[in-house]
This record gives structure tokens, C-alpha cells and sequence, in this order.
């Protein structure tokens, strides 16, 4: 059966433990936003960045693999030339949920990042963000929603599942 982005996110929003790759000492960027939201909302939260040991007053873990307990999903808000390997980690771990952030512009999609996806089986969400869709969504990621479902610039999901 082939997946809708809304059932994607549906599948995704309904998991408990999520990590977010791309975190940064600097809370002004997109990670951090959705990493606050996503702990705010009643997750299980965990950061992910090599080159930090603390973010958001919490412990960073410097990659999936250092999750004790592992996660149930992946929202990869890195530099697209990283993407990759967080993909490729999700895959030795047996992560099947993985959002790849993209509001304007590439964002963090990388295409051989999202076949890689595809090939394993993993349900990836190739573009948008979290916070378009995470409960209470916040004027501007409503705005954003809407802008990109007109203008075409929201993802297609068409993983089987």
C-alpha cells in the first residue's frame, strides 16, 4: 500500500522515541527548533551532534548508535553532504521512520540519502518540517504549510509500506 504524506506523518508524530541529528550549541538553529517542539509535545527526545556533549541544557550523543535504547524514528535536520550517513546508520540500526527537514531551498534532502531510504525499506518523509504538522502547530509553520502545499513544495511520499 502506498503511503500519503499524511498518513507519513501520522506514522511518524505517533512514535515516542525520536532523535534529531543536526543539533547545535547554537539554538537558533532549525534542529534546536524542532528538538524543543518535539520535547515540549510529550516526546522522548534525543539529540544528536558529533561535536557537542550538551544542547538545550540536555545530553547530546554523538551518533544514533550512542541512544541507549535506541529510537523509533529520525528527524535529520543536517548539511544534505551528512545526510547520508545519519540514513546509513538508520539503516544498521533498523530505524524504519526518518523525516528529512526541508522548508525552502534543498534543506537537508539529499536524493541518494532518500533512495537509500527507498531501497531499505525505511518510511522517509523527503521535505517539510515537524512543526508544520506537531500539535499546536504555531502561525508561521501554518503559514509555511499552506504556502508549500500550493506551490507544490511539500514532499511526496511513496515509499510502500
Amino acid at each position: 500500500m502506498m503511503s500519503t504524506l499524511r498518513q507519513a506523518v501520522t506514522d511518524f508524530l505517533g512514535l515516542k522515541r525520536i532523535a534529531v541529528a543536526g543539533v547545535s550549541r547554537d539554538s537558533r538553529q532549525a534542529a534546536n527548533a524542532i528538538y524543543r517542539k518535539l520535547r515540549q509535545s510529550g516526546y522522548l527526545v534525543f539529540p544528536i551532534n558529533p561535536n557537542a556533549e550538551e544542547v538545550e541544557g540536555d545530553a547530546c550523543y554523538p551518533d544514533l548508535a550512542s541512544v541507549e535504547g535506541g529510537v523509533e524514528g529520525v528527524v535529520v535536520a543536517t548539511h544534505p553532504r551528512v545526510t547520508e550517513r545519519v540514513i546509513r546508520d538508520c539503516v544498521s540500526l533498523g530505524v524504519n521512520h526518518v523525516w528529512i527537514h526541508r522548508s525552502f531551498g534543498a534543506g537537508s534532502v539529499s536524493e541518494e540519502a532518500v533512495q537509500l531510504c527507498h531501497d531499505a525499506g525505511i518510511e522517509v518523509i523527503p521535505g517539510a518540517c515537524p512543526m508544520m504538522f506537531c500539535e499546536p502547530v504555531d502561525l508561521g509553520h501554518r503559514c509555511m504549510r499552506w504556502f508549500l502545499r500550493i506551490t507544490g513544495g511539500l514532499p511526496d511520499v511513496d515509499v510502500s509500506s
